[in-house]
């Protein structure tokens, strides 16, 4: 029955680039989030197809190579485009290649470059002005490179008018799942995170992979019993001293191991879990703004606001209509996964 209202749906095209040496990984990414089967309702079938500058054999960096039967004309008329991780992001990617992007984006294209595809982007022009982000170990060089983009570099994505970057490896999936809210709806998204066993987000950013130094004490492992027991007191008024005592450190102890597991200030990592509370509320609850405010440990609707117009750019109001009650067609403003 749903394969059947699901063929009925205009298909959305996909092409996914694939270099010599491109990631495996990314280059299956699209067509495991995009092609899931069975699909669920509501989610119109994905046609995804790989292009490459010359058609042709390429090999990928597990070793394994694959025949790309289409070269860059397979992005026309394509809805999004997907960049994978580019492996010489110290080196500027192929005119023809760059020029295919801008057209692209330019015909009405969703342009998607993750990890470190974000410098592909770049080299195409297509971040100028915008906001992106990449794996933090190539944030310098990045950020070098490209000065005119403005650099996110704790988040795990961000869009900017149908241009879209990610993160490290694994937030390729958090990227994908992203498009399906903004495209279908976050129920859409989430059953097909269910059918995939991730997350429908994740809470925090990049910040919490750069290396830190490797816990070396037992009583660090007490830590993620006091995260999972201030995720479920949120709605109350949390310090740092109650995790502290939680955790049965001194305050300094623990401000410093928090830091150490986590990346984060306790400051930080509790208005990310606030915000990702109220996301899921907003999406999923009838509930007034005030009640998803107090629930998510906000207080006040006005302090929720204030809090979403920070770190997500947009209201609760807004964003409920655009994950709940409506479909965005594709339109990436600047929600994004952050810790700030």
């Amino acid at each position: 029955m749903e394969l059947g209202q699901n063929a009925r749906m205009q298909p959305v095209r996909v092409a996914v680039l694939a270099i010599d040496g491109v990631s495996l990984f990314h280059l299956s990414v699209p067509g495991i989030v995009f092609g899931v089967q069975p699909p669920p309702t509501g989610l119109p079938p994905y046609e995804v197809g790989y292009c490459a500058t010359r058609p042709g054999r390429v090999r990928c960096d597990q070793g394994m190579a694959v025949d790309v039967p289409r070269g860059l004309d397979a992005m026309v008329g394509a809805d999004i485009v997907v960049v994978p991780a580019w492996n010489h992001p110290e080196r500027i990617a192929p005119l023809a290649l760059t020029d295919a992007l801008r057209q692209a984006h330019a015909r009405g294209a969703q342009v998607i470059g993750l990890c470190l595809g974000a410098f592909v982007l770049g080299d195409a022009g297509l971040l100028d002005g915008r906001s992106a982000t990449t794996h933090w170990a190539c944030r310098e060089l990045f950020a070098r490179r490209f000065p005119k983009t403005h650099f996110l570099p704790d988040v795990l994505y961000v869009g900017d008018d149908q241009v879209m970057t990610s993160a490290g490896t694994v937030a390729a999936i958090d990227c994908c799942l992203h498009i399906l809210r903004l495209r279908h709806g976050a129920d859409v998204a989430n059953r097909v995170a269910r059918l995939l066993v991730t997350p429908p987000h994740r809470q925090g950013g990049q910040a919490q992979y750069i290396e830190q130094p490797v816990p070396a004490l037992p009583s660090e492992t007490r830590l993620p019993g006091v995260l999972e027991w201030a995720r479920a007191h949120l709605s109350q008024p949390l310090s740092l001293d109650a995790m502290a005592d939680v955790a049965r450190m001194s305050r300094r102890t623990f401000t410093r191991r928090f830091r150490e597991a986590t990346g984060m200030t306790v400051n930080q990592w509790l208005s990310a879990e606030r915000i990702g509370r109220a996301q899921q509320l907003l999406e999923t609850s009838d509930m007034s703004i005030e009640q998803v405010a107090a629930e998510a440990g906000f207080g006040t609707s006005l302090s929720l606001r204030q809090h979403f117009a920070k770190q997500l750019l947009t209201s609760p109001s807004a964003y409920r209509r655009t994950f709940r009650h409506g479909r965005a067609g594709g339109e990436s403003r600047s929600y994004r996964r952050s810790i700030r």
